[in-house]
């Protein structure tokens, strides 16, 4: 990607990276029980929600504020991972869209929106990552607690299949698997330890949010987010331009192919790929869209004011979050999400196997 296409954000010095090691806390008893699957939103089909309302939410927030209450930058410690963030300069974009490609989902209006400078992770959360936190916790995810989480069928063995008899009725490709979690993402029999680098996924919004206050930091918000993946470019498809594959080049993990029976792979991953494959957007960011779905603070709603906003945080309640991006299982033809503008959500207690996150910390002046 040329300098000219990437905007003036790709004029600045090259990203900062930045050290940041982080303070192992112990985690406080979280909510159990356990709770039926429920259908996703028929008009994505891409992840499918758990029934809400059990305390879960709460539960994680507890232990946030128990996490947030030491220093805002942690100390370096042997054995923890440094992360890589890249600071988000101050300015002023288009959040949305005129012309929406999924009407229900929000999308537009198109509004002006000013975000102070902050820092997000340059990368997806990856399975290294997440491992670490458990490590130093002892965390249980909610698809643990719960005993499965949801699983697209084509990841899926006959013999796993066999066993399971149920389905979302909206989108039959995704089976509810006993076993499957971060650790075992198809199932028992399933493993990680070749896919260390890639994006961990079966994260619920509360398994997120437990990571980052650990990590002293915050899931961005939506309007950061939207930001970031635009990369310094004004309202383009893509956080690289309006081209899918500017010179017949791919710039993220989606489907090729015919959704749901044939993904023939021509980007080089049936499923999820590694966290840095793919080149980064104009702010060094990589896979802002595509790979796995990520989560964001902001509660869910359809109708937004195109009114000039500072800052925005969301609404202040709701029933499920937002998350953007798209995964490696949308198509065009189907779940046209790996858009900047796109959107979907789900309920906060929901994990899935395109179902991941990355982080953000507001603390932009404090290394300068």
């Amino acid at each position: 990607v040329t300098d000219a296409a990437r905007g003036p954000a790709a004029k600045m010095a090259a990203p900062a990276r930045l050290c940041r090691c982080l303070l192992p806390l112990l985690l406080a008893a979280m909510g159990a029980g356990a709770a039926a699957g429920t259908p996703g939103t028929a008009g994505c089909g891409c992840s499918a929600n758990r029934a809400a309302g059990d305390g879960r939410e709460e539960a994680a927030q507890r232990f946030s504020a128990a996490a947030a209450a030491g220093s805002g930058v942690s100390l370096c410690l042997p054995g923890l991972f440094a992360v890589q963030m890249v600071l988000i300069p101050a300015g002023v974009f288009t959040m949305g869209t005129q012309e929406p490609q999924i009407q229900q989902d929000g999308e537009g209006p198109a509004r002006r929106v000013h975000l102070g400078s902050f820092y997000m992770d340059q990368y997806e959360v990856s399975n290294r990552d997440f491992e670490s936190f458990v490590n130093a916790t002892g965390y249980v995810t909610e698809a643990e607690k719960f005993g499965d989480s949801f699983v697209f069928e084509g990841m899926l063995s006959e013999a796993v299949k066999a066993d399971i008899h149920q389905a979302v009725a909206a989108a039959p490709w995704w089976l509810p698997v006993k076993g499957a979690s971060w650790r075992h993402p198809e199932g028992p029999g399933s493993s990680i330890s070749s896919r260390m680098d890639h994006p961990v996924l079966h994260v619920s919004w509360n398994d997120a949010l437990a990571f980052c206050r650990w990590a002293g930091k915050r899931l961005p918000t939506e309007a950061e987010w939207e930001y970031g993946c635009r990369g310094g470019l004004e309202s383009r498809l893509f956080p690289w331009g309006n081209k899918l594959q500017p010179k017949g080049q791919h710039y993220a993990n989606i489907w090729q192919g015919e959704f749901p029976t044939n993904n023939t792979a021509e980007d080089g991953y049936r499923g999820t790929a590694p966290v840095s494959a793919f080149p980064p957007n104009g702010y060094g960011l990589y896979n802002m869209v595509g790979n796995a779905w990520e989560w964001t603070s902001d509660w869910w709603a359809v109708h937004h004011s195109p009114q000039e906003l500072h800052n925005p945080q969301g609404p202040p309640s709701g029933t499920d979050r937002v998350k953007k991006g798209g995964s490696y299982m949308c198509h065009k033809s189907y779940c046209y999400r790996y858009r900047c503008a796109a959107r979907s959500q789900n309920t906060p207690d929901s994990s899935a196997s395109n179902l991941g996150f990355r982080y953000h910390s507001a603390f932009a002046n404090f290394f300068f």
